[in-house]
């Protein structure tokens, strides 16, 4: 198998669920009815304000070099808002730097002010950094951060503007290629409050479900049936639908049953309009522990649990998915700029 998790030049990884999703029209089905009574909401005494809330990916950056350091930073400037922060001597000589010079650099303290300022955030307030992957969490304060600008892979080196760089806070330096599932396994939150839960988080593992499971719980599509999967978790049991389109797979429909048998959540991932996007593989069907892109599990704190992993994006940015139809997806902020 092709090993899928390589490190290039200013490589972005992301989570990768799912964006760009038209609307279906509705089809008269005869499906079980939804209900919301038994999905599992982990409670916790700290509340959390959700209103403004922003989660980030974290950037892998290297010089693609065999063996070389990664240097890992979280971009903040899909939420931007404010004074442009780049310094302008730099817009202004980079033609009499070096490329090192001008691919990354770290920001004043007055150019750091505006960077805080621009996304509302104080040196009292902290990252968190959760590795899923590994159920570890971080925090760092944000006093102790540096902030720093990286030239976007994007944009032209030889012909520079502020809006070139990507702006926000180097994590760390220098981090092994052999670290590299610990960091693109995680997601980050800054703030004054530990959003996340620890310790409620697995990867999801698949298996083939019976014939019988398709026309039970996934209603009628014009699109030919694929093949049908199958995980648990909790109380929970998760359906995976295929659907094709001259023979490859176009869309996938996820259903979550309790287990008094009733369909308690359902969710739609599908390639249109994704412009080059991909599935990715399913763990434990065409994937093996050392690609895990499914993940599930209680992720924040009073929320529903999530479910993500399923395509890997081209353009735009990933979201996380509750297992909730009540509840909005949470995009993830990764400075995709395609």
């Amino acid at each position: 198998m092709m090993k899928l998790k390589t490190v290039a030049v200013l490589l972005f990884f992301q989570l990768v669920i799912v964006s760009c999703q038209k609307e279906e029209k509705k089809v008269a089905t005869t499906e079980p009815k939804i209900t919301n009574d038994t999905i599992k909401t982990v409670k916790t005494e700290e509340k959390i304000d959700y209103s403004d809330f922003n989660i980030f990916s974290l950037s892998i950056i290297s010089s693609a070099e065999k063996d070389s350091d990664m240097d890992i930073f979280i971009s903040i400037s899909d939420i931007y808002k404010g004074e442009q922060p780049i310094p302008s001597d730099i817009v202004k000589n980079y033609k009499h730097m070096s490329f090192e010079e001008r691919q990354h650099f770290e920001l004043d303290a007055s150019s750091r002010k505006k960077l805080l300022s621009g996304i509302r955030l104080t040196e009292n307030d902290s990252l968190y950094i959760y590795e899923y992957g590994s159920n570890k969490l971080q925090r760092m304060p944000v006093s102790q951060l540096k902030a720093v600008a990286y030239l976007s892979p994007y944009s032209d080196s030889e012909d520079l503007d502020p809006d070139s760089y990507m702006m926000g806070f180097q994590v760390a330096t220098h981090q092994k290629t052999t670290d590299y599932d610990r960091y693109n396994n995680a997601i980050a939150y800054f703030g004054n409050k530990n959003p996340f839960i620890e310790n409620k988080m697995k990867p999801v593992k698949w298996q083939k479900a019976g014939a019988d499971i398709s026309k039970k719980y996934f209603s009628h599509s014009k699109l030919a049936q694929g093949k049908t999967y199958q995980s648990q978790y909790e109380n929970m049991t998760y359906y995976l639908q295929d659907y094709l389109e001259e023979g490859n797979t176009v869309e996938r429909k996820l259903a979550v049953i309790n287990d008094r048998k009733e369909k308690i959540a359902e969710k739609t991932f599908s390639l249109a309009g994704s412009d080059g996007g991909e599935f990715l593989p399913l763990y434990g069907i065409d994937a093996d522990e050392a690609n895990i892109f499914q993940y599930t599990g209680h992720l924040f704190k009073g929320k529903p649990p999530v479910i993500f992993g399923f395509i890997a994006q081209s353009f735009g940015c990933p979201s996380v998915s509750f297992l909730d139809q009540k509840e909005k997806d949470f995009p993830i902020n990764c400075d995709n700029r395609h």
